[in-house]
């Protein structure tokens, strides 16, 4: 703990902590209060350190009896008023799809950490992977959006926690930051600003009459303002489709105008959410895509491939859901091929495939899970595309 800091404050300074310890540390800083969580490789290490932090500033830590409980607690303590979030892995993720789809339906702001870990099922507990890209994006039934963050050093699992709650609260969404095993149990510096440096963003307030507040009437961004119960405002919230009081409206005409707004308030503004890293892309003639851990030895391909004569460059995706979709489709018309490096047997290739519209190659460079590429691999898959 840094000497100028107060437990009770943001442990302003200099640290050489884990990324699952960053994580914890940013999400305190965000704001959160409210840790509803259940035990669960390789992301134990986020509850710990709640645990212990969140009575230093105020805040309330619950350990559930299973996953299915914990985001139950999360959806009750934002309404509450608290910024609330979970951390878990595969496995606890697929528990907690039902809610995730609730927490979409009812617009409530919430984070989940998933610290992505090799499966299916139990799979490899204590070994990286990236197999749930997918399932972040789809897994609860039912059109909706919502945000997932990815990063790829201790700073940004500190940075992106904070831009997670930002996100949540400015849109009113469910916010998934799809980490990593190798993120998040490396040890790196941190450097915490001082509070006035970090941007917070807080919910909208409703500001009319209390008796006649309509709980789910969006302002002109297609965001309704938030009250919480007990503060004196009719808010009734349910997971069936509903009018602007939160009422139930069972009819396709509600339906419509409902579930295109949930869509609309993420994919509308996905050029706002988006955030990518762009390394030696301008001249680059086979563009690397990639995410996470596995960013990090893709940018040493490139690095390779550039010694070597190949131009290549590196995009990097921290936003990974709304998907850049027309940033990519920009990057294909000056390239001759693309690579995609991922921990898995391939998800986001999928994504941009499509994106491309076949305009150019687009090859997969795939690990299964339980060790990250080396450069050196990824390169393989540069110098192959580039002899086609």
């Amino acid at each position: 703990m840094s000497k100028k800091a107060s437990i009770h404050d943001v442990l302003t300074g200099e640290h050489y902590i884990s990324g699952n310890e960053a994580i914890a540390e940013g999400c305190l800083a965000a704001g959160c209060r409210f840790f509803g969580g259940y035990p669960i490789t390789p992301s134990s290490e986020i509850a710990e350190r709640m645990s212990r932090r969140l009575p230093q500033v105020g805040g309330v830590f619950i350990q559930m009896e299973d996953e299915i409980a914990s985001i139950a607690t999360i959806l009750g303590a934002s309404w509450a008023g608290r910024k609330s979030m979970t951390a878990t892995s595969g496995p606890g993720i697929s528990l907690m799809m039902e809610n995730i789809g609730l927490g979409a339906m009812t617009e409530t702001p919430f984070v989940i950490i998933n610290v992505q870990r090799a499966g299916p099922s139990t799979g490899l507990p204590t070994l990286v992977g990236q197999g749930d890209v997918m399932q972040a994006r789809w897994g609860s039934h039912g059109d909706y959006e919502l945000i997932a963050l990815s990063p790829n050093s201790v700073q940004e699992a500190f940075d992106l926690s904070i831009e997670a709650f930002n996100l949540a609260e400015k849109y009113r969404t469910p916010v998934i930051m799809l980490t990593d095993e190798s993120i998040c149990h490396m040890v790196e510096k941190l450097i915490i600003p001082t509070k006035s440096k970090i941007k917070i963003e807080n919910r909208k307030k409703p500001t009319g009459s209390k008796k006649n507040h309509l709980t789910f009437k969006p302002d002109a961004d297609m965001i309704p303002p938030m009250a919480a119960a007990g503060e004196g405002y009719n808010v009734f919230v349910t997971g069936l489709t509903h009018d602007t009081k939160g009422y139930p409206v069972i009819t396709p005409e509600a339906q419509e105008i409902l579930v295109k707004r949930l869509c609309d308030k993420i994919l509308l503004n996905e050029e706002k959410i988006r955030l990518t890293e762009e390394y030696m892309t301008k001249d680059a003639k086979v563009l690397v895509i990639s995410y996470g851990i596995t960013a990090r030895s893709a940018k040493g391909a490139v690095n390779l491939a550039r010694k070597k004569g190949i131009k290549a460059g590196l995009l990097r995706l921290i936003t990974i859901w709304p998907f850049p979709t027309k940033l990519i489709e920009e990057l294909a018309k000056k390239v001759d091929a693309i690579v995609v490096a991922e921990i898995n047997n391939g998800q986001i290739v999928k994504e941009v495939r499509e994106a491309t519209r076949k305009s150019v190659p687009v090859v997969l460079s795939s690990k299964l899970g339980g060790t990250v590429h080396t450069p050196k691999e990824i390169l393989a898959k540069i110098e192959e595309v580039k002899k086609k």
